[in-house]
């Protein structure tokens, strides 16, 4: 098993793990309160270090193949909120975790390991440029936009997080990801698509939110990836990893709606 998988995995596990400790913080308190909880905290330290394994994952492992097994993480949330929270896990849950569990083992077959390559000429311009359009809809979207777009946003705003990581590890070793103009694309679709999916879950139901972000993040992401990046799939593998994508984003849309995830919402 890879590193960049390995990262991957572990990535999806923190996020999960996150969710379910923040959502036990905000039964204990309320408020600005919540920030003092260490559960909590150690939510927000899980987040933080499942993002740095997905930048991690992202210098190995093509697009399509990290943000499926990073949308991986609903299958956490739920099994352990059913854990730590008490709720209900459905039986079409368990068959979608089931299903997910096995089409990001077909993924990662069919992915197997891909150095990022240096990105194609007027990348990062274009990147930039798009960052600060969609920092400006956003903007707009915040105060009067619907559920619907602004989950649509979010998913854009960490499809680009993720393209632009990607891009930015092309030719690069270690830290010098850090130095390059694409760390700022990186870090503003973060701050963007975090601040928009929050908007949607204040105007809308978790769970189509949840379930429309999962489809943006492995749809978008991907197909970029195998268009402009170099991302490919390993020979006689395109059927079977189109099929994973499709049972894992099914999977996904089902998660979203489980009673587990809403209790971390």
């Amino acid at each position: 098993m890879t590193l960049g998988l390995v990262a991957a995995i572990v990535a999806a596990v923190a996020y999960g793990s996150g969710s379910v400790l923040q959502a036990a913080a905000t039964r204990r308190a309320h408020g600005l309160r919540v920030v003092r909880q260490p559960l909590y905290v150690a939510g927000l330290v899980l987040d933080l270090l499942g993002w740095l394994l997905s930048l991690v994952a992202l210098r190995s492992l093509p697009l399509f193949a990290v943000q499926s097994l990073l949308a991986g993480s609903l299958v956490v949330t739920v099994v352990l909120a059913r854990m730590v929270l008490g709720t209900r896990l459905r039986v079409v849950d368990r068959a979608a975790v089931g299903a997910v569990v096995l089409a990001l083992a077909v993924l990662a077959v069919a992915a197997g390991e891909q150095p990022a390559t240096a990105p194609p000429s007027g990348f990062t311009p274009v990147v930039l440029a798009v960052a600060v359009a969609l920092a400006v809809a956003v903007a707009v979207a915040h105060r009067g936009g619907g559920a619907v777009l602004l989950a649509t946003l979010g998913g854009l705003g960490y499809s680009g997080a993720a393209l632009a990581a990607r891009g930015a590890h092309g030719g690069t070793t270690g830290w010098q990801v850090l130095l390059q103009p694409l760390a700022v694309a990186i870090v503003l679709f973060g701050v963007v698509g975090a601040l928009a999916f929050v908007r949607a879950l204040e105007t809308g139901a978790v769970g189509p939110a949840m379930a429309l972000i999962s489809v943006v993040e492995v749809v978008v992401p991907g197909a970029v990836g195998l268009a402009v990046l170099g991302d490919t799939v390993r020979a006689g593998w395109a059927g079977p990893a189109v099929g994973a994508i499709v049972v894992a984003l099914t999977g996904c849309v089902v998660l979203a709606g489980s009673p587990g995830q809403r209790a971390t919402a």
